[in-house]
């Protein structure tokens, strides 16, 4: 039996997506174990991440400062918009390092099972931030049932506006071979295909 600190933090540990119950455990005792290296220094970085970050008020980033750094960045284009489902999605296109506007975070997907329906994404702050220097909305939203409902949604949504609404292309993976590829990303990369 182990204590109830140590329980309370298994069973905390085990909310964390990937881990469970077993994988908790493994992880709550090389904590301990670790308690001078890793377990105090992980509990002062989760206490200051705690105290600090915030939500930026502009593009639903987390961050320490409100707007966020990449809002606040001058030398973003701010003529180009990233849509995303959740910060998740942002903080993996700025890890590809390949988009250099600026983001909106919609904190979900439209899904009628789970009740997620367009209010509740806050399209209406998507539209405000339209201010006429927008020219493209990159809708990046994945490549599921409710990642596209949402992408049409707001190609839709923003058809009035008289900018450029686009999607991120969907196929074969950089290093994919087709074998391995099953046969809705073989019929995605087909129709997306292009000249050379």
């Amino acid at each position: 039996m182990v204590g109830p600190e140590i329980e309370r933090l298994m069973q905390l540990l085990s909310r964390l997506p990937g881990l469970g119950p077993r994988s908790a455990r493994r992880v709550a005792l090389h904590l301990v174990e670790k308690r001078e290296t890793l377990l105090l220094p992980l509990a002062k970085a989760l206490s200051a991440v705690g105290d600090s970050v915030k939500t930026c008020s502009v593009c639903g980033n987390f961050d320490s400062v409100d707007p966020c750094s990449i809002c606040a960045d001058p030398r973003r284009d701010q003529t180009i918009l990233c849509v995303v489902e959740g910060v998740g999605s942002l903080w993996a296109m700025e890890r590809a390092s390949v988009f250099s506007g600026r983001y909106h975070v919609l904190g979900g997907l439209l899904s009628a099972l789970d009740g997620i329906g367009p209010d509740d994404l806050g399209l209406g702050r998507l539209r405000a931030r339209l201010d006429g220097s927008i020219r493209e909305v990159v809708v990046a939203t994945p490549a599921t049932v409710e990642g596209q409902t949402t992408a049409h949604y707001i190609a839709d949504f923003l058809a009035d506006c008289g900018i450029t609404v686009s999607g991120l292309a969907h196929g074969v993976p950089v290093g994919g071979e087709l074998d391995y590829l099953d046969d809705g990303t073989i019929g995605a990369a087909l129709r997306a295909r292009r000249s050379f």
